[in-house]
């Protein structure tokens, strides 16, 4: 019997659950009561007294079968139909009982205990669906790693404690319930964290640039506020922020070596008011955006603040938080703008108290700082080495010569292209099925095919970005920690001879499961190993020119019910004009508006007319032609790494499956 796209041996399911003590018999179908939709539904006679959950029974066949053998339906029967010689009757098995979701494509499996329904109400939330089954899988309901963070967060305030790693390693629902509460406590400190903390890769590799205008580098939304703010009880909303995350009272000292350390509370307010309601039309919008310019450019690294809170009076109002980048990064911000609406429902409750509604604090960027210099010596990242002065990159392909340099931040030039609603929806939830990816490594393969012929090879380098909460340390808890955790690394994109979207995606796939701890030693090993070898071996190896950062679904980082959307007009420039840009090209990609928006950056005159917007035409050619083959029904299959432990090659895979197909 042929299941989606592997062959498998039904007698083989029957015998796993037959093993099982709850069962006295079983038989297993391939069902297609949905054309098209084909399923293996289980059905089964238990044993007098026995009442197995469905997720135990799961949980069973998952230990003694591979994923695609386990059962999508299970029914419970008192007896098996049988024909007048005694044989199962399988033509008598009824449908299963499950009511269908057309969003999702599966079928829906109601909780069944507290924890259950705590997590698919968690799941539903920050996914922003209706409701979600117990054996829905987190990532083909469009989760990512980012998400993953809010997931345990959400779960904490709910009373379970789990941890990114587990949502990785336990997909559903059902799965991850029966694991939580199986880790280490987190150590976080509830008091006010102050004094001196050690600088990150991430913080060293932005201070080693030497930016112009170093106070200028930040990170800026400008909302829409759909409902009027109180600005009294915002105002204090604000001051529970910068109480409760310490990273927003980051000072940086640069005289000599640079030194950061966390302030006490209190000192200036960064909260502002604008009016500019008796403004309309292009003048109000000019009123604002020169206002969000100016607060924008005002941080203070040395002495503070380091964020500007702007209310704007008009209808709507408008509201600029900004945040310089040493402080904040992409995950920070779901977490800001969610606690800045509840201490603000908080403050109009009760005004005396809105820091309390924030609720317990994970451990601190000041713990994190220094368990990382600790680890950057272990064993663990000294075994990384060889693999970051590898040969990967030195035989690359370059960015074509321009007739200047990266350029200045106040001449960039940005192309943006984007996917329709339908297609960024295929991207997030149907996609990901097929070779069980992720949307980093369907959006680095369409990178690497638009990148080839414009470097002349098939071998591309960039530096990728990661959201650097890794689950390094087991007591450790960064789900609601404020920080720039970011990490860079550099990626060479081996595309290989053969251009086929399967066999790109695979490959792609393949390269990004061989790098150590998602890319976090790299860091460490050129940063915090300052004055070894190993560190200047990495200096001196090439240097990508190209940066990557997938930003996740941005959609979903507004929190519900509080009225906040992105505004239209501009928060003004995030980075001094004069700074000297990073990379050459800058491409970030995020979910905005339910599309995905890419985003090609360079400065002016570092390219030749066109270039940057026909790679950029490429690559969404070759993401569409992507996202066309894995909706395909010839598309999908295992690669090695779906096999870790067994160490297998893709010939191995091959192989096996041919020995298959010739048993069969």
């Amino acid at each position: 019997m042929k299941i989606r796209g592997f062959r498998i041996e039904l007698g083989e399911i029957e015998a796993a659950l037959d093993a099982h003590p709850a069962v006295r018999e079983a038989v297993v179908l391939a069902r297609e009561d949905v054309p098209g939709d084909k399923r293996l539904a289980a059905y089964l006679v238990l044993h007098p007294g026995e009442t197995p959950t469905i997720a135990d029974l799961r949980a069973f066949l998952a230990r003694r079968l591979p994923d695609v053998m386990v059962p999508a339906a299970f029914v419970i029967l008192d007896a098996l139909p049988l024909t007048q010689n005694g044989k199962v009757d399988r033509r008598l098995l009824p449908q299963p009982d499950e009511s269908r979701r057309p969003d999702l494509g599966g079928a829906y499996a109601a909780p069944t205990t507290r924890a259950e329904g705590d997590l698919c109400r968690v799941w539903a939330t920050v996914l922003r669906l209706e409701r979600v089954g117990i054996h829905d899988n987190f990532f083909e309901l469009g989760g990512d790693s980012i998400l993953s963070i809010q997931i345990v967060a959400r779960a904490r305030d709910a009373g379970l404690r789990i941890t990114p790693r587990q949502i990785f390693q336990h997909q559903t629902v059902a799965e991850l319930a029966a694991a939580a509460g199986t880790g280490v406590m987190a150590d976080a400190e509830q008091d006010a964290v102050v004094g001196s903390l050690p600088l990150t890769p991430i913080q060293r590799w932005w201070l080693a640039q030497d930016a112009v205008d170093p106070h200028h580098h930040n990170q800026a939304f400008l909302l829409e506020l759909r409902r009027a703010l109180d600005p009294s009880a915002l105002e204090a909303a604000v001051a529970a922020l910068v109480e409760h995350h310490d990273m927003l009272r980051v000072r940086i000292a640069r005289d000599g070596a640079p030194r950061q350390h966390v302030a006490p509370s209190g000192g200036p307010s960064p909260f502002a008011r604008v009016d500019v309601s008796t403004l309309t039309g292009d003048a109000q919008v000019a009123a604002i955006e020169a206002a969000a310019a100016a607060a924008q450019a005002s941080l203070d690294l040395a002495a503070g603040p380091i964020l500007a809170v702007v209310l704007f009076d008009a209808a709507p109002q408008r509201l600029l938080f900004a945040v310089h980048h040493i402080a904040v990064d992409g995950v920070s911000w779901r977490i800001l703008l969610e606690d800045l609406w509840t201490a603000y429902r908080r403050a109009v409750e009760d005004p005396t108290r809105p820091a309390a509604a924030l609720g317990p604090k994970t451990t601190s960027f000041k713990r994190w700082a220094e368990r990382l210099v600790t680890h950057a010596r272990s064993d663990a990242v000294r075994e990384e080495e060889r693999f970051w002065l590898g040969e990967a990159r030195r035989d690359v392909g370059r960015l074509p010569a321009g007739p200047s340099g990266p350029g200045t931040e106040g001449s960039t030039k940005a192309t943006i292209v984007e996917l329709e609603p339908g297609e960024t929806e295929q991207l997030l939830r149907q996609v990901p099925l097929t070779y069980r990816t992720q949307i980093n490594d369907v959006l680095l393969a369409a990178l690497g095919e638009a990148m080839s012929p414009w470097v002349g090879s098939r071998r591309v380098l960039v530096d990728v970005e990661g959201h650097g909460r890794e689950e390094v340390f087991e007591d450790v808890d960064l789900t609601r920690t404020v920080g720039w955790f970011t990490t860079i690394f550099p990626v060479t994109l081996d595309l290989g001879a053969v251009s086929h979207p399967g066999v790109v995606l695979t490959q792609i796939k393949e390269q990004v499961r061989t790098i150590p701890g998602r890319g976090l030693g790299y860091g460490m090993l050129r940063y915090l190993r300052e004055g070894e070898a190993v560190a200047a071996r990495l200096a001196a190896m090439p240097q990508a020119e190209v940066s990557f950062n997938y930003l996740g679904q941005f959609d979903m980082a507004l929190p519900e019910g509080s009225g906040f959307a992105f505004a239209r007009e501009s928060p003004g420039p995030s980075y001094s004009p004069r700074a000297t840009r990073a990379y050459a090209l800058d491409v970030q990609a995020s979910v905005r508006g339910g599309r995905l928006r890419t985003r090609f950056a360079h400065g002016a005159g570092r390219f030749e007319p066109g270039e940057v917007e026909a790679l950029a035409a490429r690559f969404l050619s070759s993401l569409r032609a992507l996202i066309a083959h894995c909706l395909s029904p010839t598309a999908g299959g295992y690669t090695p790494s779906d096999f870790a432990r067994a160490g297998l090659t893709q010939e191995d895979i091959g192989d096996l499956l041919e020995q298959l197909e010739d048993d069969m």
